[in-house]
């Protein structure tokens, strides 16, 4: 049986900055753009609990939270501190399978301490996380991904909470729909107007009913509401593009919103070009609408593409060429491919895995 961990940090970005500005603990802050089109990157507790979420308008999250303070994005401090919890990490094991800065699973079936039990290793590594960076962390633990990914948003914010096989088929039908890994707004809507509002309600319908509703996710949502998941934890992988997606909290028709968070999309993806020096010329802009239809469109430039301009101008101008006015969005994607000629023969290391189909095509859930 494997033992999977999945830790979670806790408002990372937020919790970053209110840990290195001692003044700024027990306020409401925002990381990211006050401006009319700024985007939230992250919130902290006390934010969220004037409903200030990420990828939110700067201008909306102010009017939700007047005293709101905003404080500029420092990626470079929390790749810092993303690099000394993933030493943690490695104290215990090198499967590791990173999701974001702030994220990431771990396979401790055979582990570095040869600790049998995975909560302890669990509990260890949120207690060093704690003592040695003076931030807080939840885990999960279980024989898979998608329960131990649950498991962890159980207990949120600095929670532990340990899924085991022989309680994995009653911890799933409690579930509220909503908390299932890849049910967003959209998605639970849709499950609630069919009457399922729960893992054991999903569990009750067909293969056949949730493949015909949800297309290739109806397998995935088939098996998670039997306990089944059988995705290895994969330490990197090799890939000659690179991409970033992001879903909406709320389905949007609105030009200026939308484009505010390509660019947010579009700044995610720089980030990513510049840690790695890849350059590409094709551009692919991905859009999933409410309806859950998707489509893509692409373009190239002769010239490689890195910067954040070269992938805005583009990415604005597939954006603007499509007519979404009565069909919201609800997610926007970016990546970048066709790198030239010299770069081709590198290995091009990518740092998560998506959820993917038999077939091994990534599935995207809101």
């Amino acid at each position: 049986m494997r033992k999977i961990i999945h830790i979670d940090m806790d408002a990372f970005y937020a919790s970053v900055e209110q840990h290195d500005h001692p003044e700024l603990r027990g306020l409401p802050i925002a990381v990211g753009g006050a401006e009319s089109r700024g985007v939230v990157c992250a919130a902290s507790y006390e934010a969220r609990r004037f409903g200030v979420r990420s990828a939110m308008p700067g201008a909306k999250a102010r009017k939700l939270c007047p005293q709101l303070i905003f404080v500029p994005v420092n990626f470079d401090r929390y790749r810092e501190v993303s690099r000394a919890i993933h030493g943690i990490f490695h104290d215990y094991t090198d499967i590791i399978e990173p999701i974001s800065l702030d994220e990431a699973f771990l396979d401790v079936t055979e582990n570095k301490v040869g600790e049998p039990m995975a909560v302890e290793i669990a509990r260890e590594i949120r207690r060093r996380i704690r003592e040695e960076l003076g931030l807080t962390a939840s885990a999960g633990v279980s024989y898979n991904k998608f329960l131990a990914k649950v498991a962890s948003d159980a207990r949120k914010p600095d929670g532990l909470c340990t899924v085991h096989p022989d309680q994995a088929l009653d911890f799933i039908a409690t579930l509220p729909i909503e908390a299932f890994w890849g049910v967003g707004r959209a998605t639970a809507k849709r499950m609630h107007e069919l009457g399922i509002s729960t893992g054991a309600d999903l569990r009750e319908r067909s293969l056949e009913e949730l493949r015909r509703r949800f297309g290739k996710a109806g397998q995935v949502f088939y098996d998670f509401a039997r306990g089944i998941d059988d995705r290895p934890v994969v330490s990197e992988w090799v890939r000659k593009s690179f991409g970033c997606e992001h879903t909406f909290d709320e389905d949007s028709a609105e030009p200026l919103e939308v484009e505010a968070r390509l660019r947010l999309v579009a700044e995610e993806l720089q980030r990513r070009l510049d840690r790695k020096d890849f350059t590409g010329r094709t551009l692919t802009l991905k859009v999933k609408f409410s309806d859950f239809t998707s489509l893509t469109r692409s373009t190239s430039d002769l010239e490689p593409i890195s910067s954040l301009e070269g992938i805005l101008r583009l990415g604005l101008r597939l954006l603007r060429g499509l007519d979404y006015s009565d069909r919201p969005i609800r997610l926007l994607g970016l990546s970048l491919s066709n790198p030239p000629e010299e770069q081709r023969p590198g290995m091009w290391v990518q740092q998560w895995l998506p959820l993917v189909d038999a077939e091994g095509r990534p599935i995207v859930f809101d």
